[in-house]
């Protein structure tokens, strides 16, 4: 049986692991404007959690337009306790389960969201069939991941990027976590400004990023420059792996002390000091053939992965349309 559930207080009692199903990121969703979470809870006929899978409906209001719209987000294919396989002959499979809460979900949201985005699958083939059969279109994606457990980060620089790094540290460029209401504040309003104009950039508000502040398995950096904030970055931490969530540079009005570099590099070097696994980047741009950013990110020494990210239209015809264009 599935049960969605739309209050943290109502949550069953169930093990997290992943931060982006967890109770603590619903909690925060909650209590975030323009946000609403979507927790499916899937249960055997004892009244065992068997698996959970959050989803996160977000209002936003598009260029010139003076109405909102609404899209729904899922990052990854939930969490499942730990005597289930994906594939086999038991009772219950990851993807079987996985079927029957997002079949739950899109007959929750059909009618109130624009379109569904499912992407950070573990696997570039979890669950095609079955999110074919729900409806969903796939789209060739890029993924970037930097290993750091098999050497320091630093070894995987090349000569050029090192020497970037040297010189902005020595013109005096510093990069720590955010503090206070103050540093919090400019954290805000320049990932704001720097994703103002980026059609599928959705920031949320401030009391999000305060919440992430106030959680183990989230930290806010910013990057300074004589006192002037020239770039920031939001990291989450789960399973023991980092990933970096936002980000933004004033990459143009301080070219020459690279705050771009300087802020991704303390992300990468701070998630190695922790003692964590990989880090992932969670967004390198859309998936063009020629993408500069997802090439700056690679030069950091990371490894570009296929994946791919799966949509679906509320729109029949449009969904229709999609799903024929992105067939092959």
């Amino acid at each position: 049986m599935t049960t969605i559930y739309t209050r943290a207080d109502d949550l069953p009692e169930m093990e997290y692991r992943n931060f982006f199903h967890s109770r603590s990121l619903f909690a925060l969703l909650e209590q975030t404007p323009r946000q609403q979470p979507y927790m499916a809870v899937v249960t055997d006929g004892g009244g065992r959690v068997l698996g959970h899978l959050l989803a996160v409906v977000r209002h936003r209001r598009p260029l010139l337009s003076p109405c909102l719209c609404a899209h729904c987000r899922i990052w990854g294919e939930g969490e499942y306790v730990a005597d289930l396989s994906e594939t086999g002959d038991g009772e219950y499979t990851v993807t079987e389960l996985f079927r029957e809460m997002l079949v739950s979900l899109m007959s929750r949201l059909q009618v109130r969201v624009m379109y569904v985005e499912i992407s950070n699958l573990s696997g570039k083939m979890f669950g095609y069939k079955l999110l074919r059969e729900a409806g969903f279109f796939p789209v060739h994606w890029m993924g970037i991941h930097n290993s750091l457990h098999s050497m320091p980060p630093a070894e995987r620089l090349g000569r050029k990027m090192r020497k970037r790094i040297e010189r902005a540290y020595e013109k005096g460029v510093v990069t720590a976590e955010v503090e206070g209401e103050e540093e919090l504040g400019a954290f805000c309003a320049l990932l704001r400004s720097h994703n103002r104009f980026k059609l599928k950039r959705y920031i949320p508000d401030c009391n999000f990023f305060r919440g992430l502040m106030q959680t183990e398995h989230a930290r806010l950096f910013v990057t300074r420059y004589k006192g002037r904030v020239v770039g920031c970055c939001a990291c989450a931490y789960s399973e023991g792996d980092a990933y970096l969530w936002y980000f933004a540079f004033l990459r143009k009005s301080f070219v020459m002390v690279r705050p771009d570099v300087m802020t991704i590099w303390h992300a990468i070097d701070n998630a190695y000091s922790r003692g964590y696994s990989h880090i992932h980047f969670m967004d390198v741009g859309l998936p063009f053939s020629k993408n500069p950013f997802r090439e700056f990110i690679l030069r950091f020494g990371g490894k570009p992965v296929s994946t791919y990210r799966w949509f679906r239209f509320s729109a029949r015809w449009l969904n229709t349309v999609m799903s024929w264009r992105y067939k092959w």
